[in-house]
């Protein structure tokens, strides 16, 4: 979703860091290009007028103008406004005392709060906990069986009770959850097309019944500048704890999530980054600051990487790196790993510098079918190619082309790839990289 705006500040700034000092007709002139970036991608105008403001009183107030170090010192204003329009730091969910935690979900029809409940319960699920699936939607049809389908799909506890009677709902499921012994209750309400007095009073009616220690408003990201306008209409009903914006996979502008905060004072707590299970994210403002600029998200990868690769793994594999026994077998359990942390394309965004490989990346168009023809190669392969690949001569690749749907000049093409990563992986089993994985 912010790719375009991504785009447009990091030309600005690469401009400014190529004048070697910055005079203020070279400030006034980068903020103005900022300003028109931010308003086209739809951020609201109040808070770009702010931030503008904010980041030129800085910059002359710090004696930038004219400083060798002025254009970086420039691009770390911006970062670290942009990371205070963002949030500051993040919001964890609130935690109740004595378990379970109710966390309750609202937003308007098609926002997405089914789908972000079971991610939602997955996210907990790995941190230790044992959430349970509440559906309270009574008006859209079959919504409490799609809860409890995702419920079976991910092995996460539902409860689905008389949705005609909201205070007897949330009492039984409340009763549920202590006896299974979840530490969480997760809420999906019903997804409203407009809020009139009734829905305001069915939504104090679940606030008052369930009680809850987080009231999370689910916003679609895609709405832009509605999004602020359904979060101040729901804050008039009741009083959400915080935000959810899903679909910043999407290719819209971005604005919600750079406008929302700011205008609502209310943190946003997640962020769905796609249609798989495992595609939520908590929101760390400076992360994603340091993203639309273009600086990488080394944490996020790290943390995505240990979510995919057990520690057991990493020992493993770094014992075989060290003893140059490595083959086509790690190479595409390898890949697997990758894909299960998302788009390359994502990936390499978190990478600082990496924005322009990201883009080549995009336009050829280097995705899932790509790791699926990679796949297809390997397992065409013998168990003794797969050990020894040097092995594989003419007729050995016709043979694995016509296994695996593909051409003889693609295998010749991952064999190349596969031998380029074993430099690389070899490289880092000696020195200082080998010590700073825990390669022995």
């Amino acid at each position: 979703m912010f790719d375009a705006l991504s785009e447009k500040l990091q030309r600005v700034f690469s401009r400014l860091q190529s004048h070697g000092t910055v005079t203020e007709k070279d400030l006034d002139e980068a903020l103005r290009e900022v300003r028109v970036a931010l308003l086209e991608a739809d951020v609201n105008f109040r808070v770009v007028r702010e931030f503008i403001a904010a980041v030129r009183e800085r910059a002359v107030g710090a004696e930038v103008l004219r400083s060798l170090t002025g254009p970086q010192q420039v691009v770390a204003i911006v970062n670290e406004e942009l990371t205070r329009v963002l949030g500051g730091s993040q919001a964890a969910l609130a935690t109740a005392p004595q378990p379970p935690t109710v966390i309750l979900l609202l937003g308007l029809k098609g926002a997405g709060k089914t789908t972000f409940a079971a991610k939602l319960a997955l996210h907990l699920r790995k941190q230790g906990g044992k959430p349970l699936l509440v559906a309270a939607d009574p008006y859209r049809v079959a919504a409490s069986e799609q809860l409890q389908a995702l419920g079976r799909q991910h092995n996460v506890a539902t409860f689905a009770g008389d949705l005609s009677d909201l205070r007897r709902l949330a009492k039984d499921a409340l009763a549920e959850a202590r006896r299974i012994g979840a530490t969480a209750v997760i809420v999906d309400s019903a997804g409203y097309l407009q809020l009139d007095e009734d829905v305001a009073e069915e939504l104090r009616t679940l606030a008052e019944s369930f009680a809850p220690h987080e009231t999370l408003l689910v916003v679609d990201a895609m709405t832009g500048q509605e999004a602020v306008h359904v979060a101040e209409e729901f804050g008039k009903a009741t009083q959400p704890t915080g935000f959810v914006l899903t679909k910043l996979d999407g290719d819209a502008r971005g604005g919600a999530a750079l406008s929302i905060r700011a205008i609502t004072g209310l943190p946003v707590k997640f962020v769905g980054t796609g249609e798989r299970a495992d595609a939520l994210e908590p929101f760390h403002p400076e992360r994603f600051a340091s993203r639309i600029l273009g600086m990488g998200d080394v944490m996020t990868l790290v943390e995505k990487a240990q979510a995919s690769i057990g520690e057991d793994d990493v020992v493993a594999i770094g014992k075989r790196m060290k003893a140059n026994q490595l083959d086509l077998n790690d190479f595409v359990s390898q890949l697997q790993r990758v894909r299960s942390m998302g788009p390359v394309s994502d990936l390499l965004g978190m990478i600082p510098g990496m924005g322009g490989i990201k883009r080549q990346l995009q336009a050829t168009q280097i995705d899932d079918t790509f790791f699926k023809r990679a796949e297809a190669i390997v397992f065409s392969m013998t168990a003794q190619e797969r050990r020894n690949p040097d092995m594989i001569n003419g007729s050995r690749r016709r043979r694995i082309a016509a296994g695996s749907g593909t051409t003889p000049q693609d295998v010749n093409q991952l064999l190349k790839q596969w031998k380029e990563a074993k430099k690389v992986m070899q490289m880092m089993a000696s020195g200082r990289t080998a010590r700073m994985l825990g390669i022995r």
